[in-house]
């Protein structure tokens, strides 16, 4: 589907007469090209080129379910965000205005008091942290700024503390550290201390009584047993789980065996295949703890929110969209518990993607502070050619392009950075 040129990557070779599935083709396919993901991050932008050799079928199929609009990111059924706030009202302005390119953070804070925090991306690579971002923290504190962490990571809070530590970030700097996997873990027990809307499908598998709290997994391949547990929660075959919880795009565990992509990846891809399809047709709800679709690394490997839209593409029948509930940006949970009845005119969201940091730091009405050089659209923006800022506006226009925005409409940051730094 794609040339070896263009990704610079083998091109897996199938047994003759092999065939695969949608599913299963489709993952394959993420997991190996990063040309078709970047392309199902934001479908039209830099990779243009290098996608025109994916076969047109192929995109029509995966692409309506993989990517869906930036417009229907509060589609869902508990209306997990302020549903006062339209995506264009969000956005500062029209996108036909020019865009407010910042040199530092120190041009902006002055007229904001609470700061969200995206950290891949904005604070760090995963291994050290940016140049000048320690700095930066240390700067809004001595202002007397609210700094809130806003992390899509399927993991919980402590392992974001520890996190913070290892890279040499003083997690007491920060007022709250918010994670989607903590969120979700909340969800999963029950935890009446939630401070924000649930899922009403989670709660009523839970009233049930513990002989329903089962649950099939997509793990990471890190700690994945215990987070299920400690929530009140067995693992369990996909023919007789409650619920399917997407935490990783690494194992499959049922409880009794432990599918592992990176010992057999055709294994798994075939077992991922088989028990999602097992799962649509039992119509089995999928609570996604991490909605990113790809990580801002090498490659850009696929995420969980790759499975839960391929998952959401599977099913079929009245409240299907019901079926499948993402726990992060750009959806509203995170934002309520951040702001916490803070008006998010004094907020700002700072993150380095469009599809989740921008998107929904700015349907919750804060504004937005769209990180570029250290994030996921960095490349992009680098391979335009043309110069920073040209470069950032194609981007942008092409990812309102690819989410369907027309006559202006669409995502828009309040303000541009190459980098978060003072």
């Amino acid at each position: 589907a794609l040339s070896q040129k263009s990704v610079k990557m083998p091109r897996k070779k199938w047994p003759a007469g092999k065939t695969l599935s949608k599913a299963m083709l489709a993952l394959n396919i993420i997991g190996r090209f990063q040309a078709l993901s970047a392309f199902l991050y934001h479908p039209t932008h830099t990779h243009r080129a290098h996608t025109s050799n994916i076969p047109l079928k192929l995109k029509n199929k995966l692409l309506p379910a993989m990517s869906p609009p930036a417009t229907a990111i509060h589609s869902q059924s508990d209306a997990s965000s302020p549903s006062t706030v339209s995506t264009q009202k969000a956005n500062d302005h029209n996108t036909t205005t020019r865009l407010k390119y910042m040199t530092s953070m120190e041009k902006i804070c002055k007229d904001h008091s609470i700061f969200l925090l995206d950290m891949w991306g904005v604070m760090h690579d995963g291994t050290n942290p940016y140049d000048g971002v320690i700095d930066t923290i240390s700067q809004l504190k001595a202002l007397g700024k609210k700094m809130i962490i806003l992390s899509n990571s399927s993991k919980r809070r402590d392992t974001a503390v520890k996190m913070l530590i290892k890279l040499g970030f003083d997690p007491d700097d920060f007022d709250e550290i918010i994670t989607s996997g903590e969120i979700s873990h909340q969800m999963l027990s029950g935890d009446p201390t939630l401070a924000c809307r649930t899922w009403p499908t989670l709660t009523t598998i839970r009233d049930r009584g513990p002989f329903h709290k089962k649950v099939f997994c997509l793990g990471s391949g890190s700690h994945d047993e215990q987070y299920v547990t400690s929530a009140g929660w067995t693992l369990s075959p996909i023919s007789e789980a409650s619920l399917i919880l997407a935490r990783g795009t690494f194992t499959v565990n049922d409880g009794t065996t432990i599918v592992k992509k990176t010992e057999d990846e055709e294994k798994y891809f075939r077992v991922l295949d088989e028990s999602l399809r097992v799962a649509a047709a039992r119509r089995v709800p999928m609570l996604v703890s991490n909605p990113d679709k790809v990580r801002p690394d090498v490659g850009l490997p696929p995420m969980p929110g790759a499975l839960g839209d391929l998952y959401q593409s599977l099913l079929s029948g009245e409240g299907s969209e019901e079926l499948v509930k993402r726990i992060g940006k750009p959806f509203g949970e995170v934002y309520e518990l951040a702001l916490n009845g803070s008006d998010p005119a004094d907020a700002v969201m700072v993150g380095d993607a469009l599809e989740t940091d921008v998107t929904g730091g700015g349907a919750a009405g804060c504004r937005t502070v769209w990180v570029v050089k250290d994030g996921i659209h960095g490349d992009a923006v680098e391979e335009m050619g043309g110069g920073y800022e040209q470069g950032v506006e194609r981007v942008l226009e092409d990812f309102n392009e690819g989410k369907g925005f027309l006559n202006g409409d669409g995502v828009r940051p309040s303000f541009v950075v190459p980098h978060f730094r003072w």
